[in-house]
């Protein structure tokens, strides 16, 4: 079965590795140990935005890590939102305080027994990126993350309860005082979006971090929706596939050997 996957894979998609370009594989056996989650850790940007939660992150956005993103964001690579995923899972328990998480190969079986509920919410994309390139990356790895956690027997989901509701600049060449500024008050909870999260603990969870800006004002909105116990958790805990750029955070390393509910 995994042969004729990778066979229907190869018409869409480069038979390289998507990270650093070896022959017929789509992830190299280096590239996907450097996406294996075992170098998941705190990072912090600097200077840090006030309300920024405490953020985990699997790798650093370069090399390999970097392009394999680039691949699955941009250029629709879609079956590496596995390899992705196993990462952001990784970087979940590492930031739920799971013992032993970001310290071993990934996200093994039966390591977050007793956890409760984990809820994952995805930072948005706008219309026009998802138009773009044809999918939400940020949503697609997280399905994947979940998925992760539940065979490792961690109760997790997926709820994309975040909306923007103005339209906002494209962040790419902005600073971090300039993207703070293009954020302010742009993301809110969708109506019904308390209701989906009740109860659980809740992960914001995007991609890549660079200045925090954006999981800043993700925190500040679920913050604002309240009620208590889910603002409180929304403000703990946030997870990022990788951490860029590199010199910026510590200590995340890199090249180390569904249910789905939406109010949309």
């Amino acid at each position: 079965m995994r042969g004729w996957w990778r066979e229907l894979a190869g018409l869409v998609l480069p038979v390289d590795c998507a990270g650093c370009g070896a022959a017929r594989v789509l992830l190299c056996p280096d590239c996907g140990d450097a996406l294996s989650g075992a170098g998941a850790g705190p990072v912090r940007p600097s200077p840090r935005p006030e309300g920024l939660p405490v953020v985990h992150a699997a790798a650093a956005y370069e090399g390999g890590v970097r392009a394999a993103l680039l691949a699955h964001k941009e250029r629709g690579a879609l079956p590496l939102a596995g390899a992705l995923g196993g990462a952001l899972a990784a970087a979940v328990l590492a930031g739920c305080g799971e013992p032993g998480a970001g310290a071993g190969a990934g996200v093994g079986a039966g390591v977050g027994a007793g956890m409760g509920e984990l809820v994952l919410v995805p930072v948005p994309s706008t219309r026009r990126q998802v138009r773009a390139r044809g999918h939400d990356p940020t949503r697609r790895i997280a399905l994947a993350a979940a998925g992760r956690l539940r065979r490792a027997g961690v109760p997790a989901r997926v709820a994309p309860v975040l909306r923007l509701r103005r339209a906002v600049a494209d962040q790419a060449g902005l600073g971090a005082r300039q993207r703070r500024e293009n954020l302010d008050g742009a993301l809110a909870v969708c109506r019904g979006g308390a209701r989906l999260t009740a109860g659980a603990r809740l992960v914001l969870v995007d991609d890549l971090i660079t200045t925090g800006a954006t999981l800043a004002e993700a925190a500040r909105a679920l913050r604002a929706a309240g009620p208590a116990r889910g603002a409180a958790a929304a403000a703990g805990v946030a997870a990022a596939v990788v951490a860029a750029p590199a010199g910026a955070f510590g200590p995340v390393r890199s090249g180390t050997r569904t249910d789905q509910k939406s109010c949309e």
